[in-house]
């Protein structure tokens, strides 16, 4: 096989890049250019690439592990805008309802199902479970780290043992 070689201006090309020696130098500005929109997307592609929300799942518990009655396995979740939570009835009988939250939002899920609520708007969200409110099933989701409604979920309904879990709650998030 012979080596092709031809000499392109002052530079010399070897037979691997003949082919774009015998049409000149504008297929090799072509290929240049090109591989440089390629390097150019590939970057944009790599920075702008959208964040992907995450996913949170918080059983509804009869008992925990330490051996807590009527719990959710998380009380209080730190989430980011975009992030979702589900609650899974591990255990039946449970339901979610939100109590307070920042953007007024009213959610109630059925007994017994399991409940998925994507969270936009940054603060605390105050909920608990219907039938087991009065003897502490309740949470919290904390949405970007914002505080600035804390006042407003201390002022929230809460029944029997839910108001010095509420109380706990909020002092543990200072």
């Amino acid at each position: 096989m012979r080596r092709i070689v031809r000499w392109v201006g002052t530079r010399h090309v070897s037979s691997h890049y003949a082919s774009f020696a015998l049409l000149g130098n504008s297929a090799v500005i072509f290929v240049r250019n090109m591989f440089m929109k390629f390097m150019l997307g590939a970057l944009i592609a790599l920075f702008v690439t959208p964040a992907i929300a995450a996913d949170t799942t918080i059983e509804m518990l009869n008992k925990d592990a330490d051996g807590n009655k009527m719990v959710y396995s998380q009380e209080i979740a730190m989430i980011e805008s975009g992030d979702t939570v589900t609650w899974v009835p591990s255990s039946k009988g449970h339901n979610v309802e939100i109590i307070a939250s920042p953007n007024g939002m009213k959610f109630k899920s059925k007994n017994s199902k399991e409940a998925a609520i994507t969270f936009d708007t940054p603060g605390i969200y105050y909920y608990w479970c219907t039938p087991h409110k009065g003897m502490g099933m309740i949470g919290l989701v904390v949405v970007d780290g914002d505080l600035s409604n804390k006042d407003d979920i201390a002022k929230a309904k809460a029944m029997g043992k839910s108001k010095k879990k509420l109380k706990a709650l909020l002092a543990s998030l200072s």
